[in-house]
Order: structure tokens, then C-alpha cells, then sequence
């Protein structure tokens, strides 16, 4: 019993439907993973168990009245602290916000909750979302479960390093820069980034603001293929005045079989360092799917400038999460950018010049990724996925010192900036394509590292069903050491 808060949430639900376990059983197992591993791992930071308890007796005298709740009734789970839930702050890791109590529920977690889930706790995130590793001032620092000294991603990385360990069967995250991609590769879990604009992300702002921003998305994450599945299900769909007019049906995957997919491959990154014990796992992983009957074309990309790909997905970003600037600091990126020469193309420079983007340049640059757009679909004619990695190395060791711009991770035995890794994040967000991230084994080191699989234009069934084919053909989440 001790193992079952590890199996697939969607096991769990119908466990609870067929009255073989209690809703408050199964939670009160959570629970015990989550007073075993948090104090070490740190993933939940805030905690609603009493109200969770009460749910969950709820839920099971639904059942014994004969109804269900829908397809998660009775699954425990965690949410990422940026979510609305009443009764929780929505701190994005801001210290100022620690009061920040909402008067109602993120559209997402109403959806949860009316689809029968428990959620008991919130998971931790960087400052203002703002990293791949999950650290700030309110709750301190969340570690990877599969090596405590090593980050699990950001911003998500406590829905990551939650799901992991068997705190949580089923978790929500958000991705802009690869917040729910990176912490899945990060902690050997699956995470899907969905096309843009399907899953409402009202409930996921900070006080006093009202409009969502560009290449803003939010998501699930999940142990297994079938539970991302449902969970995007429950998740997607119009809200609010949309719904007088429209509802949302995806298509259906392109294909079934592992064989029947028309698969390209981009694994080396044309603009930035790549670690050779990630890339070796990603093509063992791929020669494996061969050997299960898939057909790659491993010359087959999209044929773009990357290094311009890269700018404008750079510049678009941080004209993006620029809004969310105080006036002061609006006014010294401003300073800075009229500082700095046209030639000046390092990161900060892009920042500089994101953060202060006239609406004239942004359309422009807005123009250019329509083309873009048009050239991936183009490719995605002749091919149904496109597999690539995520990051540039598997879980890097914990680095909380100076600015994010200016940190290194190791690469090949050499110090790289972390953020020429966005590379692998923007090859889909800029353009508003769905990936999702599949586990795709263990590095020579002993760490999970995942593929991604990016899908055409709201096909994001495309690429989910592809991760639960990979997952059936060479496995899928392994349980970190120790947590078994």
C-alpha cells in the first residue's frame, strides 16, 4: 500500500470508484509521503490538510450515494503556488505577496476540484516564476529527489519534484520559457506544454492585472502519458464570455502506432553548448524506438536561421515577462539598452532590449514569427512529430549566486551562461506549438533526462499520444532511489 500514491492517478481514481480504497485512505497515504520526504525534498509549501480531509469524506460519501465526481474523484494532488486557490496565497515567490489571499479559484483548479480531485497543497516556485530552479525568500529552496544537491527546474520544479516522490498523483504547472518542460526533463516525470491559449489561464496573475501575456501557457504534469492526457482534458476550453460562442475540440492523434509515425529529429543545437551525456541518452533513446519500429528521419528540421530564431524568441519573451516591471526597473533596462551598440548580442542585451520594446518593433518581430509559424507548418506536412531535448544537460548542482543572466551550469566540463539553454525551450513557445516531454531514461551519471516532442498547431494529441506510445515501447517513470 505504501507504493500505491506511485501508480497512475487514473488507477487511483477507478481504485476509488470500485470501493477498493477510500478517498481519505488514499489522501492519508499522500500525506505520509508527504511528512516522510518533504522536510528533505521541500516540493509542498503550503498545506490545506484539514480542509483536504473534508473533501476527501465528502468525496467517499458522494460515491456511497452512488455518483462520481468525474474522472479524478478522490485523487490527492498539489497545484504550483502561482494558481489561485482559496484560501492559499498566490505568492510567485514574491515576498511582497505573501498576503495575497484570492477571492476565488484559478479557472484550472475549479476544474480540477469539479472533476473530483483533492488538492491539499501548493508547490514551490522561483521569484516571480523567474528560473529553473525553484528558490525564493517565503519558502526556501526545493531540491531534486534524485540528487538533493541539484535543482528540479523551475518554475514547476515543485510540481515536479511533488509528483516524483509520490507527494502528489497529478500537478498543474505553467510554461513560458519551459517552466513545466524543464522540471519534468529535470525529475523523470512527463510535462505538456499545450498550444497556446487553450487552457485558460485566469486565476494565474498577479493582483491588479487582467491580460495574460504572449507564449504564457499553462499545463499538467503528470507520472504517466494517459494521466496528461485526461488532465489536459479537464483543463482545456474556453471561459468566460468565449464560451457564448465556441468550444474547444482538438483532433485526434495523427497516428496510433509507433510505426505509422512520420518522425524528424533536431538533437544538436545549432546556438548553444550541448552536454555529451544527455545528447548520447536522447540518441540511445531513439535508436531503442527504432528497434521498437519507428521511423526517423535524422536530418529532418524545419530549415530556419537559428541564431535569428533564437533573437526573436529572446526578444519576444522578455518584451513578455518585461510587463510585470516596476517603473524603475522598466527605466534602467531603458538606459541600458540605449547604452549598449546594435552589435552587442549577448543575453542581457536582449533583455535590455525586450524589456523595452515600442509596439512597432514587437509587431515587426511578431510578423517574422507568422512566418515562422508557416515554415513549421509547411514541415509538419511531411512529418507528424519532431523530437529534440529540452535543456542543454540533465539536473544541474544548485547555483543561487548573483543574477540568473549571468549564472553557469557546467557543460562538457565547461562553464556555460544557463540561459543559452532557452534555445531548446523557445524552438516551440515562440511559435505556440504544443511539446510535451516524455522521460527518456537516465544519464551514465544516474539522472532522468526527457525528450521532447513537439506537434503542429493544436495537435497536441499528436504529441501526447506519441509519449504514451514511447512510454509502452521502453517504459516510462522510474522512481528516484530512495523513494520507492
Amino acid at each position: 500500500m505504501d507504493d500505491l500514491p506511485l501508480r497512475p492517478a487514473l488507477e487511483l481514481a477507478e481504485l476509488v470508484q470500485r470501493r477498493q480504497i477510500s478517498a481519505l485512505e488514499l489522501l492519508d497515504l499522500h500525506l505520509a509521503r508527504y511528512e516522510a520526504h518533504n522536510p528533505a525534498v521541500n516540493a509542498v509549501v503550503f498545506t490545506q490538510i484539514e480542509q483536504a480531509r473534508s473533501n476527501a469524506r465528502w468525496s467517499d460519501n458522494v460515491l456511497a450515494a452512488g455518483r462520481t465526481l468525474g474522472p479524478l474523484h478522490g485523487v490527492p494532488m498539489t497545484i504550483k503556488d502561482s494558481y489561485d486557490w482559496v484560501g492559499s496565497p498566490s505568492t510567485w515567490g514574491i515576498p511582497e505577496r505573501v498576503d495575497n489571499y484570492p477571492r476565488g479559484n484559478a479557472t484550472a483548479v475549479q476544474r480540477l476540484l469539479d472533476a473530483g480531485a483533492i488538492i491539499y497543497g501548493k508547490t514551490n516556485v522561483p521569484h516571480k516564476l523567474a528560473d529553473w530552479q525553484s528558490f525564493n525568500s517565503i519558502y526556501g529552496t526545493t531540491n531534486n529527489p534524485w540528487d538533493l544537491t541539484r535543482t528540479p527546474g523551475g518554475s514547476s520544479g515543485g510540481s515536479a519534484a511533488a509528483l516524483a516522490t509520490g507527494m502528489a498523483s497529478l500537478e498543474i504547472g505553467s510554461d513560458i520559457g519551459a517552466s513545466i518542460r524543464n522540471p519534468a526533463h529535470y525529475c523523470g516525470v512527463f510535462g505538456h506544454k499545450p498550444t497556446m491559449g487553450i487552457v485558460p489561464l485566469r486565476g494565474h496573475l498577479l493582483p491588479d492585472d487582467h491580460a495574460h501575456v504572449d507564449i504564457l501557457v499553462g499545463g499538467p504534469l503528470a507520472r504517466g502519458a494517459g494521466d496528461l492526457k485526461i488532465l489536459l482534458e479537464i483543463l482545456a476550453g474556453p471561459t468566460g464570455a468565449e464560451q457564448k460562442a465556441w468550444r474547444l475540440h482538438l483532433p485526434p492523434a495523427r497516428k496510433t502506432d509507433l510505426g505509422a509515425f512520420r518522425v524528424g529529429m533536431l538533437m544538436d543545437s545549432p546556438v548553444c553548448a550541448q552536454d555529451d551525456e544527455l545528447t548520447e541518452q536522447l540518441l540511445a533513446t531513439v535508436d531503442a524506438l527504432e528497434r521498437a519500429g519507428l521511423q526517423v528521419d535524422r536530418n529532418a528540421a524545419p530549415q530556419f536561421d537559428w541564431a535569428r530564431y533564437q533573437e526573436v524568441y529572446f526578444l519576444l519573451l522578455r518584451a513578455a515577462s518585461g510587463t510585470g516591471f516596476s517603473d524603475e526597473e522598466y527605466l534602467f533596462h531603458l538606459q541600458s539598452s540605449e547604452s549598449r551598440t546594435p552589435k552587442d548580442t549577448r543575453y542581457r542585451a536582449y533583455l535590455d532590449r525586450g524589456v523595452t520594446l515600442r509596439y512597432r518593433d514587437w509587431f515587426a518581430l511578431h510578423n517574422e514569427r507568422e512566418q515562422m509559424r508557416k515554415l513549421w507548418a509547411k514541415f509538419f506536412t511531411k512529418y507528424d512529430v519532431l523530437l529534440s531535448p529540452i535543456a542543454a544537460s540533465a539536473a544541474f548542482v544548485h547555483n543561487q549566486d548573483g543574477e540568473r543572466p549571468d549564472r553557469t551550469i557546467l557543460v562538457n566540463g565547461r562553464e556555460e551562461l544557463v540561459v543559452d539553454q532557452l534555445f531548446w525551450a523557445g524552438l516551440s513557445s515562440v511559435v505556440h506549438l504544443p511539446s510535451t516531454v516524455a522521460p527518456a531514461g537516465l544519464t551514465r551519471s544516474g539522472l532522468p533526462c526527457g525528450m521532447q516532442i513537439i506537434a503542429d498547431y493544436l495537435e497536441d494529441n499528436t504529441a501526447l499520444e506519441f509519449a504514451r506510445l514511447m512510454e509502452e515501447a521502453l517504459g516510462g517513470f522510474k522512481v528516484p532511489p530512495g523513494y520507492g
